[in-house]
């Protein structure tokens, strides 16, 4: 079986590689893509795999689009973080989906699901329906965070807060008054939490607030350095695979 994975997150991409493997060593990933042009670009260069897992959300818009440009001829897993509302249709339309954090079980099953699979789908995925779906979809998003201080419980709005970074596989909230917290979810599981039009996962450590961002410094080779408020103990630079889309959610802005 041959396997591309379509996932914009570096970690949650080879997390889901490993618990594959773990699966079945003998399934092939043939490439792991991170974007709507990089998937639309490979697969019309490349014979198509038996299944693809992909990502709805990606950096550069949603993955439905990538079925408007070429005719993809694997069978689909979808990998979401949206309700149960748009997940039922996902559902009745293709094979499975897995709701990040993806757990063990849940991946294997879809796996198996397909195994067992011994004739072709009969019925054409209507992709165009699901992205009118999810285009219309309201979502809601995280207004507050709470933690615990001593022996009570403080709440923070999140107009409070001016970014998230990772350190030693821990994550803090950085508030505007330069307080830090640290919060039991990942950064990958905030990203899913919070406005993608004010936050952005500008690398593997930080999750930043357009607000914080003061200045950006353009360095050699694209590269992009930010200064950010509160200042931070390290320097900040955007990933080289985001610069784009950073640049694009700047712009969009």
């Amino acid at each position: 079986m041959k396997i591309v994975i379509v996932e914009d997150e570096d970690f949650a991409a080879r997390r889901l590689e490993n618990m594959i493997s773990e699966y079945d060593c003998s399934i092939e990933i043939v490439t792991k893509l991170q974007s709507v042009s990089e998937s639309v670009a490979w697969l019309k260069n490349n014979q198509h795999p038996d299944l693809i897992f992909l990502d709805i959300q990606l950096d550069d818009d949603l993955s439905f689009s990538i079925f408007n440009q070429v005719l993809v001829q694997s069978h689909i897993i979808f990998t979401t973080a949206f309700d149960e509302y748009a997940i039922r249709a996902f559902k009745f339309k293709s094979i499975d989906y897995l709701l990040k954090p993806i757990i063990r079980e849940e991946l294997y099953n879809a796996i198996k699901k397909y195994k067992d699979m011994v004739s072709p789908m009969n019925q054409a995925i209507d992709f165009s329906s699901l992205f009118d779906l999810i285009s219309r979809k309201s979502i809601t998003y995280k207004e507050r965070f709470s933690v615990i201080v001593g022996q009570k419980i403080k709440t923070f709005p999140v107009s409070e807060i001016a970014y998230f970074y990772s350190t030693e596989g821990i994550s803090f909230m950085v508030l505007k008054n330069k307080s830090e917290y640290a919060l039991d979810d990942s950064l990958e599981i905030l990203t899913q939490q919070l406005n993608p039009k004010e936050y952005f996962r500008i690398n593997r450590k930080y999750l930043v607030k357009i607000e914080s961002i003061i200045k950006v410094h353009i360095f050699p080779k694209s590269r992009l350095k930010l200064e950010l408020m509160p200042l931070p103990k390290e320097d900040i630079f955007v990933s080289i695979d985001k610069v784009t889309a950073f640049k694009n959610w700047l712009d969009n802005k």
